[in-house]
């Protein structure tokens, strides 16, 4: 478990130096192209402020992007007392509680660490759950703030995010580049443009998914040793696996953060799930239960 809250942290850092290489790769390209080096560090400057901001405003964003409206205890006293005595148990301080009205059953967590956490649920997820299993579910949720999930989830919100920017930067360069540019130069931004375009959702599908699939696991297994309850997670999951529905409001970007895919199922969605099977995850948690 220490282990696995270790590893989270290097791989923010990687993922942030990744993305600042990969920006600062394609500033240097730019600069060759315009025969003007200063661009790569205008680029670099650029990037680096594009993930500080992300540290520190990833959490926000994600939350207005999914209509999260946050609440206190005389709002919804039962979800807010849940994520509160949680709290307690875990030694760790109370997060902002969020609700989203849909009547899709979903929770995530997000924020850059546990000081500055968020957990939400939607009103789908608190109709259908008696106590224990909502429990469970939060609990699962404050596993991946307790994790630090939710800090490497939210840099790879911002690169992917960073990704789509830099995809229809490269498209107006592609078509508004201007007039003075040679036959040869267009070639070359026409080359940049496609591989941008074509590897960028590829990028940010296989980033979300490297990331996302094992920390479900890793929140399942913290959230029933806090509970110390690991068939309440199991029903848990069998609910959203039988009750289970699409989002209204559904992002591509932020589906890695929710404890099941929100998004409308379909072929590629389900071939670059960012979310490992329920009914896998309900066999390990039962598998294991003696371990809890």
């Amino acid at each position: 478990m220490y282990e696995a809250i270790a590893a989270n942290k290097r791989n923010t850092f990687l993922i942030m130096a990744v993305f600042v290489g990969i920006i600062s790769a394609i500033g240097f390209i730019i600069s060759w192209f315009y025969g003007n080096t200063s661009i790569t560090y205008w680029v670099i400057g650029g990037a680096a402020i594009y993930a500080l901001i992300q540290y520190f405003a990833a959490g926000a964003i994600a939350v207005a992007m999914t209509g999260a409206q946050q609440i206190e205890k005389r709002d919804n006293p039962r979800f807010y007392r849940v994520v509160e005595n949680l709290s307690i148990t875990l030694g760790m301080q109370m997060p902002k509680v969020y609700i989203i009205d849909d009547p899709a059953p979903n929770a995530f967590a997000t924020g850059r660490d546990p000081k500055h956490a968020i957990v939400a649920a939607t009103t789908g997820l608190l109709e259908i759950m008696d106590d224990r299993e909502l429990t469970a579910v939060m609990a699962h949720e404050m596993g991946h703030v307790q994790n630090y999930d939710i800090r490497v989830s939210m840099i790879a919100f911002g690169l992917v995010s960073a990704i789509g920017l830099l995809s229809d930067i490269v498209i107006r360069m592609l078509f508004f580049g201007g007039d003075n540019r040679n036959s040869s130069s267009n070639v070359v931004v026409l080359i940049i443009g496609i591989v941008v375009i074509i590897l960028a959702p590829i990028a940010a599908v296989i980033v979300q998914t490297a990331i996302s699939r094992q920390r479900e696991y890793l929140a399942d297994a913290s959230g029933a040793l806090t509970t110390r309850d690991s068939e309440g997670m199991a029903s848990a999951l069998e609910k959203l696996l039988a009750y289970g529905q699409p989002m209204r409001k559904q992002q591509s970007a932020t589906a890695q953060l929710f404890i099941t895919n929100p998004l409308k199922p379909g072929f590629f969605s389900k071939l670059f799930s960012s979310h490992p099977p329920l009914e896998d995850r309900i066999k390990r948690l039962r598998d294991n239960a003696s371990k809890f």
